[in-house]
């Protein structure tokens, strides 16, 4: 029980009652009349109090299974009152250290009626985290009291890496891959002969299928040119190793590097497996630590989320060139082997650059490195300021010293990908999917 604020109110109240009869009676029997009111406001509290017990509101609670790692994900909570309106305060014990969008719900259930109030919990780790049970409180008819108790739905989640993207990305790749939007796409693009189709206008004359014209007007009087319809080479391997190192510790917007580097993982990974390819990945620090082998078809992205899910990063050094010689060793054939990591400089990235440099050219090497916004927003802010000049200055420092080391990879022929951290994924699978259309794999 926890007094409301108008009990507050009214035993103000009686100090003003006891003032104004002071100048009329005794003291004494106006102290005796304040303290009469005071412990008739208190009964009255008490039983306010006791009378919300036997019309408590019921309460569950319904998150996804599966939260999602800096996404904001629902919750919601379905509240029932019982034979009187319910005004409530709700408070969930979240997992300590989620960013949450309210901490307390405030509302009013009308009589023997179900209302949903809803809030999102912003998770920065991956992992299991207990959630506890939920704190009510329900203000009594008289306004006087507030009956407060817990609900028992204490549960374990589990926070797995960003699925919300995920399901948005496996939309895209449906849309692109259906319709005329997949036919103007695949027009001509590609290696793999699809199908025949009427001529439209803007299509290019040089896939135009004369024989299959022909005997189509001999046939049915057809004068319409038939086109063929190419698209990309399917069955064909990609590799991706994921860095869990020192470099991928770092935090870049509440998330740290190797959560963005898991997210793009999972990303290129389903694009890949969308697009008929055979998808392996590998996470290594000092020695391989995770090795999925290629293979195809959607039940292998679930063995990768499950897999991956529970790796952490290591502040470990790690070993590109040993990893590279793994791939070699388990990978014969040509493939496109995409490693995400980070990149300091020429210097500190020397064996890098030697490791993607000893893929070239039987594999096609792809480095996808996660640059910090807050790097790109430091070297383009202008400042007067003597102490912002200089974190400005370094941060063109960095940015420059990282195009060096760029520019030698191409040269060593590597392909490159240098894109913010919260922007990686995206780019990754627009890049794949034109490396895919250019049959450069």
């Amino acid at each position: 029980m926890v007094p409301s604020r108008r009990v507050y109110l009214l035993l103000v109240l009686g100090i003003a009652i006891a003032l104004i009869l002071s100048l009329f009676l005794a003291i004494r029997a106006a102290i005796a009349i304040t303290i009469l009111f005071d412990v008739v406001v208190l009964i009255l509290m008490v039983v306010d109090a006791l009378r919300v017990r036997r019309s408590r509101v019921q309460i569950t609670r319904e998150l996804p299974s599966r939260l999602s790692i800096g996404r904001d994900n629902p919750v919601l909570l379905k509240v029932t009152s019982a034979n009187t309106n319910a005004k409530i305060e709700i408070r969930d014990y979240y997992p300590t250290g989620f960013g949450v969008s309210a901490p307390a719900l405030v509302g009013t259930v009308p009589t023997n009626s179900t209302e949903e109030l809803t809030y999102t919990v912003h998770p920065t780790q991956r992992g299991e985290f207990p959630w506890g049970n939920i704190q009510v409180r329900q203000l009594g008819l008289w306004g006087l009291a507030w009956d407060d108790w817990q609900i028992s739905q204490s549960l374990p989640v589990k926070v797995y890496p960003d699925l919300v993207g995920l399901r948005s990305l496996t939309i895209r790749l449906t849309l692109q891959s259906s319709g005329s939007m997949h036919q103007s796409r695949k027009t001509g693009i590609g290696t793999e002969f699809a199908e025949l189709r009427n001529y439209r206008t803007g299509d290019d004359l040089r896939f135009i299928d004369w024989k299959a014209t022909a005997r189509r007007v001999g046939a049915y009087g057809n004068a319409t040119p038939l086109v063929r319809v190419l698209e990309p080479e399917q069955e064909q391997t990609l590799l991706i190793l994921l860095d869990r190192g020192r470099l991928m510790t770092a935090k870049v917007q509440s998330l740290q590097r190797f959560d963005w580097g898991l997210n793009a993982t999972l990303s290129l990974a389903l694009a890949g497996l969308h697009r008929g390819d055979r998808v392996g990945v590998g996470v290594f620090d000092r020695q391989m630590h995770t090795w999925i082998p290629p293979e195809r078809g959607q039940h292998h992205l679930n063995q990768l989320i499950d897999r991956l899910t529970p790796i952490q990063p290591v502040l470990l050094e790690s070993d590109y060139l040993g990893a590279v010689t793994n791939v070699l060793h388990r990978q014969t054939r040509r493939a496109l082997v995409v490693v995400i990591t980070d990149l300091v400089d020429v210097t500190a990235s020397t064996e890098l650059l030697a490791a993607l440099s000893k893929l070239a050219p039987r594999y096609l090497p792809f480095c996808v490195t996660l640059r910090d916004p807050q790097v790109d927003r430091l070297a383009h802010t202008f400042t007067d300021d003597v102490t912002d000049a200089y974190a400005r200055a370094v941060a063109l420092d960095l940015l420059m010293q990282r195009q060096v080391a760029y520019a030698q990879l191409k040269q060593k022929g590597v392909l490159v990908l240098d894109a913010p951290a919260n922007q990686i994924a995206d780019q990754l699978v627009e890049r794949y999917l034109q490396l895919k259309a250019r049959n450069q794999l």
